[in-house]
């Protein structure tokens, strides 16, 4: 089965940092940002984050427009897309609203050694909540194989940092949208983009260019790192 086409978007400063260190989200985005962002969300059939994006955010990752909603139910596909979440120790509270919202099923990957202390953990979770075994660690190839045997033709990847450098190192990644937001954070103990790490689209192997434009002073760049669309 071929994996799903794999979309990695994320909105950060000019100096590479996804949030701040300060216990409030930083917003690196703007209104007509999030409405791009909704719009891939809506053209994908799951969207994927890692365990620390669940807990630090509670995000409910839904497709925000309700004219998107209905195109994709008149498309025969659920309103909201399939959400799925990467974790190596398992440790995700059911009642999350990533969990507890939503109407077209939850995923969590766990590793191996984690995976039957998970699944008791949401053995009263609802019903469209499953629990899958992702290896040890968590494999990203397995994962993806997992979704295109359950029908994910196009995946959004959504962060955070850990969950961006493990499918960016394992050439896994097909297309990537970044958000340049017009100012520094300049904080050692913030979170940036991607971690230290070998990246398949090194020096050797640049990505492409497909689109460069503004969105107020929010610049977005969108890349292809090599496997067409």
């Amino acid at each position: 089965m071929e994996r799903p086409y794999t979309i990695l978007s994320c909105a950060m400063s000019v100096d590479g940092y996804i949030d701040d260190a300060s216990p409030d989200r930083l917003r690196l985005s703007s209104e007509e940002d999030f409405d791009e962002v909704d719009e891939l969300r809506a053209r994908c059939d799951a969207i994927l984050v890692g365990a620390g994006t669940v807990r630090r955010d509670n995000p409910r990752l839904l497709v925000r427009s309700a004219e998107r909603r209905q195109r994709r139910e008149a498309e025969g596909r659920p309103g909201h897309l399939l959400k799925v979440v990467l974790t190596e120790n398992g440790e995700l509270d059911p009642r999350a609203r990533f969990f507890t919202t939503g109407d077209a099923g939850k995923i969590v990957y766990t590793a191996s050694g984690t995976y039957p202390a998970c699944v008791e953990r949401f053995r009263d979770a609802p019903d469209d909540v499953t629990v899958v075994d992702a290896g040890a660690p968590t494999d990203p190839a397995r994962i993806l194989a997992d979704l295109g045997r359950r029908g994910v033709r196009r995946l959004l990847v959504e962060g955070g940092s850990r969950v961006h450098t493990l499918f960016l190192t394992a050439g896994l990644a097909d297309e990537i949208r970044l958000a340049v937001a017009p100012f520094f954070v300049g904080d050692a103990d913030a979170p940036r983009f991607v971690d230290a790490g070998a990246f398949a689209n090194g020096p050797d192997h640049p990505m492409r260019l497909a689109e460069a434009r503004t969105i107020g002073d929010i610049v977005v760049l969108r890349y292809l790192t090599g496997r067409p669309a």
